[in-house]
């Protein structure tokens, strides 16, 4: 696993080992990237199910100002950490240990771009959407990446989905606000 482009591009990452860990290939990585790329200079951006932290850094080291990382798991905000450290990007990054509907809950940030990348068929996403919408700028995107086969609502709040990418046996949705 490795940044793609800019700042850090070529930077080996590290990530946990295990069955509940599913990285983002590089070719999904890549496609999500380019659909994406206008909106990330200078974008607060939230990589909501962390992992290893590789969807941040890649933002951050295209032109995002700053991301919030966050995971319920102490060992991937670790990994997330070193990762932030070899890229040099701790000092714009925060990372947050919790939940994910009480750390969008509670937070007073506003987000440009958000990543939804949760363990695949539990239905968080459904979940995290209607409150996640009230926390977007208006000219934000929210990218989820799903298995295939999994349906997710039309829209939430002001945001409906704009578009859907498959690679394979993957799925990126992005939501964008409704005009």
């Amino acid at each position: 696993m490795r940044v793609i482009t800019g700042e850090a591009r070529g930077r080996r990452l590290i990530t946990l080992e295990g069955e509940d860990v599913r990285p983002t290939t590089d070719k999904v990585k890549e496609g999500m990237f380019n659909i994406i790329q206008f909106d990330l200079p200078e974008a607060n951006v939230l990589d909501l199910f962390a992992g290893s932290g590789q969807l941040g850094i890649e933002a951050i080291s295209r032109g995002a100002k700053h991301c919030s990382f966050v995971d319920a798991s102490k060992r991937s905000l670790d990994v997330v950490r070193e990762n932030l450290k070899a890229c040099g990007f701790e000092k714009r990054a925060s990372t947050f240990s919790g939940d994910s509907i009480s750390y969008i809950s509670l937070s007073r940030e506003i987000f440009d771009v958000v990543f939804l990348d949760p363990p695949y068929r539990k239905g968080i996403i459904d979940k995290v959407l209607p409150i996640l919408a009230d926390k977007m700028s208006d000219g934000g995107v929210i990218v989820c990446e799903t298995s295939f086969e999994e349906k997710l609502p039309e829209s939430a709040g002001d945001f409906s989905i704009a578009r859907e990418y498959k690679y394979g046996k993957i799925k990126l949705t992005t939501y964008r606000k409704k005009q």
